[in-house]
């Protein structure tokens, strides 16, 4: 095949992967065909990776259809010196009518001033000029009213998501694999090019990128970094739905935060924005995704000072801004509830989360008869009566109608009006009685209602508002004991909830219909430790409530055991906190199978049970390696886990992989190891119409 040969088919391919970029492609014609009043030079922008030299090629293509000379730089071999630019252009300046095309120009942005106001006037006569950089142009061409009439700045955006489906067809991914690739590559025809290369994963298996990929895009999508704090900064920027100056100074301390903010807010793939930064999405997902492959300990540790901070800043907030601000703290887990997921983090502004008012009072008690029937209507007549301060009242915005309403209560003692006049409570006080009793200067808090009519507690915009609401009420109180929340469809939400190391404990029969309790007790894992433990992707929240049943659990679990799931996460929440008491004696392992019911020192006997499994991991060769990694790692305390990787004299990637197969190993010997006494987890008898439920 001739070398033109070749060449003809390499453009064809190429102008055939070119998607979208319609607004683009329509001003570089113009400017071709000569139109009086088309620019003479077009400014391409954008981050790498996102399509800028794909339109430098198209440009190029139609140049030649239409019979100019095309001469084309690379900048990046020009050492920023304007001779080797004039060298490089040379043809420009003596050809009239051609298309000078300057790719990467950022490698040489400070000859800008110079390229305007005296390279460019010495061009031909009908030249034109394309440059393409990831740094956005400076204001004179606009300020100058001579370049104000023949430039125009095109700032190039990501693909959508039709157009990039439509890319990765023309890469030959088959529909089946295309929306994991999607939403991976944000719009980044980079990053869909990058994912369509890899080779297609076991039929069923769900696609992640691969180690080559992820150091491709990180090359190329962000290139080089001055220095390791600015490396860390982005790695904040990757996880944070929006980083302001006070959250990148929780996150690294005592770094120059100032200076390195100033930094990020001009990278050309951070957008600044009134609320804070925001990294383009295919940046962000490449560097969340790098960090977890190549260090998923950083990775976890800064989630958890993200978490944290967060916490802070929700605390700090007024009460409007709370929400927004636990928002972006639930922005943390926006991938791990699957497709199935029962919260959206994003803004509602056409919903209003407001305090009740007098003149709502008959709209509330017409919902919640509406929704629940007159006997739940009779109980929010007693809240409204007892704790009006409690409710918060939904409206549409530019409506003055109530739409909605929740109650978060707080209680400290049992009264008997309260029993009487609301069975759920009565039933919440009988189960706190029977298994944790509030102490002097503790309370409990009820998410009492979530009352939305024809929605039935599905998620929606006012049931994202209603939880954040909730979760902000949680960080943000002092002394709660215990939380208690209350929803009629135990089913769509006990997953959800789980997760967030909410058990249920009762089901109560209100007017007819079951209402589910699910509760946690703070006593036994503070809210701050929450914070954190939420925040790793391998160590769910294990504590939840002391005295939760597990039903709802499949046939491999055991009857006497938390969910298989919670057992996982318990066994490698103990090793994480092996040398932390307090941590370790709040661990959902001591209400197992392990600990023998009636132990005078549970504590003393998980330890044994856990030191009995590992002693009996050594049965083979591959148990010997199983027991040395989580030795090293966890009981004799190595700093990180490359630091146990040295001790053990094995490469960084072999110890990850015993230590993963140790961690499998051991809570398989746990899940069959023998009870010295079963421990029952029977919720106590409810009053009140209660049936006994499972808890998730």
């Amino acid at each position: 095949m001739s070398a033109t040969g070749l060449a003809a088919r390499l453009a064809a391919a190429r102008a055939g992967a070119l998607v979208g970029r319609e607004p683009e492609r329509a001003v570089l014609d113009r400017m071709l065909s000569g139109a009086a009043d088309a620019p003479v030079v077009a400014y391409l922008h954008g981050p790498g990776g996102i399509g800028k030299s794909s339109l430098l090629r198209y440009a190029a293509g139609q140049a030649e259809f239409a019979g100019r000379r095309v001469v084309h730089v690379d900048a990046r071999f020009l050492d920023a010196d304007p001779r080797r630019l004039e060298e490089a252009a040379a043809l420009a300046r003596v050809e009239p009518g051609a298309v000078l095309l300057i790719d990467t120009f950022e490698h040489c942005q400070r000859l800008e001033p110079w390229l305007r106001d005296t390279f460019l006037l010495r061009l031909a006569d009908g030249a034109l000029v394309v440059l393409a950089s990831r740094v956005a142009p400076d204001a004179e061409w606009s300020l100058d009213p001579g370049w104000a009439q023949l430039f125009t700045q095109l700032v190039v955006r990501p693909l959508d998501a039709a157009q990039s489906d439509a890319l990765l067809a023309a890469r030959g991914v088959p529909v089946e694999q295309r929306g994991a690739f999607v939403a991976f590559a944000g719009g980044s025809p980079l990053a869909l090019s990058l994912a369509a290369s890899v080779p297609a994963a076991a039929p069923g298996a769900p696609w992640e990128p691969t180690g080559d990929v992820l150091t491709t895009l990180v090359e190329r999508l962000v290139g080089d970094l001055p220095s390791a704090a600015h490396w860390r900064a982005l790695e904040v920027v990757a996880q944070a739905h929006v980083t302001r100056e006070p959250l990148l100074r929780a996150v690294l301390g005592d770094e120059d935060t100032a200076t390195v903010f100033s930094w990020l807010r001009q990278l050309p793939y951070i957008e600044a924005t009134p609320e804070g930064l925001h990294p383009h999405d295919a940046v962000r997902a490449t560097l969340a995704a790098d960090l977890r492959w190549r260090d998923p300990e950083r990775y976890d540790d800064v989630r958890v000072r993200i978490s944290v901070a967060c916490l802070q800043a929700v605390r700090a907030a007024s009460e409007d801004d709370a929400l927004m601000r636990v928002a972006e703290w639930m922005f943390l887990f926006r991938d791990q509830g699957g497709s199935d997921d029962r919260y959206e983090w994003r803004a509602h502004p056409q919903v209003e989360d407001t305090p009740l008012r007098p003149g709502d009072v008959p709209d509330v008690l017409r919902l919640a008869e509406e929704a629940e029937g007159p006997v739940s209507a009779a109980a929010v007549a007693h809240w409204v009566r007892r704790q009006p301060e409690a409710f918060r009242v939904y409206r549409y915005a530019g409506s003055a109608a109530p739409v909605a309403f929740m109650a978060m209560l707080r209680l400290e003692a049992p009264l008997p009006e309260d029993r009487a006049g609301d069975p759920v409570i009565a039933a919440v006080w009988e189960h706190v009685e029977a298994t944790a009793p509030v102490g002097p200067g503790e309370h409990l808090g009820i998410r009492r209602f979530a009352v939305q009519p024809g929605w039935h507690q599905r998620p929606s915009p006012v049931m994202d508002l209603v939880s954040r609401r909730t979760i902000a009420e949680e960080m943000r109180a002092r002394g709660r004991a215990v939380t208690f929340t209350v929803f009629e469809d135990g089913e769509r939400w006990r997953r959800y909830l789980a997760e967030a190391g909410l058990l249920e404990v009762a089901a109560v029969d209100v007017g007819g219909q079951q209402q589910h309790v699910f509760g946690r007790d703070w006593r036994r894992q503070p809210v701050e430790q929450w914070v954190e433990h939420r925040a790793r992707t391998m160590i769910a929240p294990a504590a939840g409530w002391a005295g939760a049943p597990a039903a709802g659990g499949s046939g491999d679990e055991r009857g006497d055991d938390p969910p298989r799931a919670a057992f996982e996460a318990g066994v490698l929440d103990a090793l994480r906190t092996w040398h932390t008491p307090r941590e370790f004696a709040t661990s959902v392992l001591l209400r197992s199978h392990l600990v023998p019911q009636g132990s005078a020192d549970p504590v003393a006997d998980l330890r044994g049970a856990i030191t009995t499994a590992l002693d009996a991991l050594p049965v083979d060769p591959a148990g010997v390696k199983a027991h040395e990694a989580l030795t090293a790692t966890y009981i004799t305390v190595s700093r990180t886990h490359k630091a146990a990787a040295r001790r053990l004299g094995v490469p960084y990637g072999t110890y990850r992989r015993h230590l993963a197969l140790a961690k499998e190993r051991l809570i398989e010997r746990l899940l069959q190891q023998p009870a010295t006494v079963p421990v029952p987890f029977a919720a106590p008898h409810l009053s009140g119409g209660a049936a006994e439920r499972g808890g998730a």
